[in-house]
């Protein structure tokens, strides 16, 4: 008798175990929070492509005049491979980036660092340091500096003692000249130097200096032909 009391009490213990166990490992799919229901999905589409960015130190800084053309780098890719920007000195990034052009075309390092020098002097009638300056001290500083070339003081005598030449021959170094006002349209107003790639630099009375391109409407409109000075 005391037996089948016994067993009789271990299966009524096994079955309140079992029904507790049911109970707690069933869940109610009404309860179940829908983000647990959610699968996890990948995006497609992305890469990364080297030339195409520019890291924060890289990036240049423009005012917010609007006279003359802003300078602006968005998505350039500029097809260099990673061994050659690992090589490349960050100045060549930056300016290749600028200029729009590979790494390998920009090795002009002298030049590369007066321009980092200078960059953002802001411009003035008649000046001449870098609290502020005008295009044609800042061609003669440049030309001196750089390639040992002495040239006149003004805009317009640069031009008028520059060899003239063809746009299809411009190479580094030579003079861009421009007519931005004045009573006659023949007047040179403006110099800057050509690098590469139609990009020119100069002091603009926007931008201070900078780097332009030649094709840029403003540019284009106002153009008024090239010239070379031969080094002394």
């Amino acid at each position: 008798m005391w037996l089948k009391k016994g067993i009789s009490g271990l299966l009524l213990i096994t079955s309140l175990a079992s029904c507790s166990l049911f109970r707690t490992t069933t869940t109610n799919p009404a309860t179940v929070p829908k983000t647990a229901k959610q699968s996890s999905q990948f995006i497609d589409g992305i890469e990364v492509t080297p030339g195409s960015a520019v890291t924060s130190r890289h990036k240049t800084v423009s005012n917010k005049h609007q006279s003359e053309p802003d300078v602006r780098v968005t998505n350039v890719n500029t097809g260099y491979s990673n061994e050659n920007i690992e090589k490349a000195d960050w100045l060549q990034l930056k300016y290749a980036v600028l200029l729009d052009a590979t790494v390998e075309l920009v090795t002009n390092m002298d030049l590369l660092k007066k321009i980092e020098e200078w960059w953002g002097t802001r411009y003035c009638m008649g000046g001449s340091t870098k609290n502020c300056i005008d295009c044609s001290a800042f061609t003669k500083l440049v030309m001196q500096d750089i390639y040992h070339v002495t040239i006149p003081r003004t805009a317009q005598e640069q031009y008028d003692n520059a060899e003239k030449i063809e746009d299809a021959d411009l190479k580094e170094g030579d003079l861009v000249f421009f007519h931005t006002g004045g009573r006659r349209s023949r007047d040179i107003s403006h110099v800057g130097i050509y690098i590469i790639n139609n990009k020119f630099l100069n002091a603009s009375t926007s931008n201070g200096v900078t780097i332009s391109d030649l094709n840029d409407p403003y540019w284009k409109s106002r153009y008024k032909g090239s010239g070379r000075v031969i080094a002394n």
